[in-house]
């Protein structure tokens, strides 16, 4: 392979022919685009950055001052300006004041607690109007979260019994809650 040193470099700058520049492309770009990988870019993006630094290079050759630096540092330098405008376009998003997001409440607002309270008291009044024995069973499985054969064993009754007065003050509470549930 035909190696860059200053002298090409020189001669680049001053004739800036498609051969030379050829030269210069098979030299850098694998370079670049490996820096690029190793960089974080994906393939695709290196691939565009390292085509976007080889086109910089022909267009802003005349730019290049050897007294400044190597022209390889020239060239990287590109390239990672090239990836830093690609990451900022790629990143940049409308500005949304804060002050004009409206983000909804996880609290419930006042007339949802108010309805909450309400079906709350027409539940315990339904309860309260309830059979003392089946106002136990029905206390016993919801406010002590007991099952049906545990509530049996603590009233020292039968399961099926359990199960009876249950099932009535279903029927009594549903026909006392019909305005709530309506």
């Amino acid at each position: 392979m035909f190696e860059i040193d200053k002298e090409f470099i020189k001669k680049f700058q001053i004739n800036k022919n498609a051969n030379d520049f050829e030269v210069v492309f098979r030299y850098y770009a694998p370079r670049i685009k490996s820096l690029l990988i190793k960089g974080g870019a994906d393939v695709a993006q290196a691939e565009d950055v390292m085509h976007d630094t080889m086109i910089n290079v022909w267009e802003k050759l005349h730019m290049y001052n050897a007294d400044k630096g190597s022209f390889s540092a020239w060239i990287y330098t590109i390239a990672r300006n090239n990836r830093i405008d690609l990451l900022r376009k790629k990143s940049s998003k409308p500005y949304t004041d804060i002050n004009e997001i409206e983000i909804a409440s996880e609290n419930d607002d006042g007339q949802v607690i108010a309805e909450k309270k309400s079906i709350s008291l027409h539940v315990k009044n339904a309860i309260n109007l309830l059979p003392i024995k089946q106002r136990k069973v029905i206390e016993l499985s919801f406010m002590n979260d007991m099952t049906q054969d545990e509530i049996a064993s603590k009233l020292e009754i039968p399961i099926g019994t359990v199960k009876s007065r249950m099932r009535l003050a279903y029927q009594k509470m549903k026909d006392n809650l019909k305005e709530v549930v309506a």
